[in-house]
């Protein structure tokens, strides 16, 4: 179950980092600025849809750690162009010998796929 306070207190840290007011946040994630306003009082707790959109605009915020305060903030993002790929870590060091086991693909509307060995 979501602690409102402790929820609310994410929800203003990722406002804060990010320079964004009530309002503001709201028109951002595409909800009305009552609701917004709503949660942060306390007065409602948020939906799903809420949580799915705050995650979808703001790349940087893990899913677990608004829920639950678990991870960090902001998240660290993979730049792609930067990872190597499997074949390069394994040709980078030539006396160790890595393989993959598992592959986990996350989708952006909360699910994920995991292919293991």
């Amino acid at each position: 179950m979501i602690n409102s306070l402790e929820f609310t207190s994410r929800i203003k840290k990722v406002m804060d980092f990010h320079g964004f007011s009530a309002s503001s946040f709201a028109d951002k994630i595409g909800v009305q600025r009552s609701s917004i306003s709503h949660i942060l009082s306390g007065r409602n707790k948020p939906s799903l849809d809420f949580i799915l959109k705050v995650t979808s605009v703001f790349k940087d915020v893990d899913i677990h750690w608004l829920l639950n305060g678990k991870g960090t903030f902001p998240k660290n993002i993979v730049n792609k162009s930067t990872t190597p790929t499997p074949t390069e870590l394994i040709e980078s060091d030539s006396n160790i010998t890595k393989q993959i086991q598992r592959i986990v693909v996350f989708y952006n509307d909360g699910t994920f796929d995991e292919f293991k060995k």
